[in-house]
């Protein structure tokens, strides 16, 4: 079976809303096509490293606030400065884009305009038909490029392809090279992982001006092969060229990774990050998705309203994860929460951490105390 076409969509600096690319969206996913969706407000510079380090075969932009001609034109032109002129550009704006504008576009290297009126069916019918062929490539010397290709032959291949550097990590000079050190997230979906973790990287970032940091970040696939990529579109601290961010579709896995996850956890943890963060989908009460030689430090995130007290004898992650966050603690349950938990721990009879976090704030103590958790047991 081919692999899924991978595209990746957003809204421009200055559009402040994504209705219009959100109905795209659920129609390309319907149809097998995994959306990376970037969100809105966005500028050419992230788009551009999103579509690069998602090694997908189009970018899709909903415009319709003006100033689309440049705009469009910029992102086909950071495209080949980076080496990556094959990743197409296509995009619509309903009445705003003009087709004497549309002509205009094409001349500096837009694929298509999809102009009001178009339907659902023809924009997917021509993605299918332009997107999912193979590309011609070059050899490219940009590290992100060559590693967001050699990610894509991996999971294409479902993780079957042999990893050099996973195979050599014990043996001769590669025995002394650096690993990054590798924090698996996992936990229920509406949890804030993703928000956790963008607040992490913030604070990575500032610790070190030459660190680099890489997430690997999975989300579901859905009947029909598609999936809605969406952990990007709440990031912010992450948009940042010391970021390495993929996402991943489980492709029918359950248990909230993806078939090629470790394969392409072990070439990231060799490739000259610091850190290496992967996050689940959200999982439910029996998953445990990380095996041992997968993760240095498990954590699970949670939220304070899980329900009756008993739940928490049914979650196997609280066994076996050496940090437990609840997240979310300006919520009224917040307190008989954290007393629960932190009993249910106790039997445990092993060193596990708890800690109490707001994500969403900024500068959170709690935040403060996970960061300090983490890089403290660094390797």
């Amino acid at each position: 079976m081919a692999s899924p076409i991978r595209i990746l969509t957003a809204v421009p600096i200055c559009d402040g809303h994504d209705s219009a690319i959100n109905t795209i969206n659920l129609e390309f996913i319907r149809h097998g096509i995994e959306v990376v969706y970037l969100g809105f407000h966005r500028y050419v510079s992230d788009i551009v490293r999103a579509a690069i380090q998602e090694d997908v075969a189009a970018i899709g932009i909903s415009s319709y606030n003006g100033g689309h001609i440049e705009f469009f034109a910029e992102v086909v032109r950071q495209l080949k400065r980076q080496g990556a002129k094959d990743i197409a550009v296509f995009g619509g704006g309903g009445g705003t884009i003009t087709h004497d504008d549309a002509r205009e576009m094409k001349r500096k290297g837009v694929d298509q305009i999809f102009f009001a009126g178009t339907s659902l069916t023809d924009m997917v019918e021509y993605v299918k038909k332009h997107y999912g062929k193979a590309r011609k490539r070059r050899a490219n010397s940009k590290p992100d490029l060559a590693l967001a290709r050699k990610l894509t032959e991996i999971e294409n291949a479902k993780g079957k392809i042999r990893n050099p550097k996973s195979e050599k990590r014990q043996s001769g000079s590669d025995r002394n090279r650096k690993r990054a050190k590798v924090i698996g997230f996992t936990g229920p979906g509406g949890a804030g992982k993703t928000t956790l973790i963008d607040e992490l990287v913030l604070r990575f970032l500032t610790q070190s001006r030459q660190s680099r940091v890489a997430i690997l970040s999975h989300d579901p696939s859905v009947i029909g092969e598609g999936a809605l990529l969406g952990d990007r579109a709440t990031m912010i601290n992450s948009q940042d060229d010391r970021v390495f961010m993929r996402s991943m579709a489980t492709r029918g896995q359950t248990g909230g990774l993806s078939p090629a996850t470790e394969s392409c956890l072990a070439l990231l943890a060799h490739s000259e990050f610091d850190y290496v963060i992967i996050e689940t989908v959200g999982t439910g009460q029996e998953a445990l998705p990380f095996r041992n030689q997968l993760v240095d430090q498990t954590i699970l995130v949670m939220n304070p309203d899980y329900g009756a007290r008993l739940q928490l004898q049914k979650i196997v992650m609280l066994d076996v994860a050496d940090i437990v966050v609840v997240n979310k603690t300006d919520l009224e349950r917040a307190k008989a929460a954290l007393s629960e938990i932190e009993q249910r721990l106790t039997q445990n009879k092993r060193k596990q951490q708890i800690v109490a976090t707001v994500a969403k704030r900024h500068r959170d103590t709690g935040v403060d105390e996970l960061f300090g958790l983490i890089t403290g047991g660094n390797k």
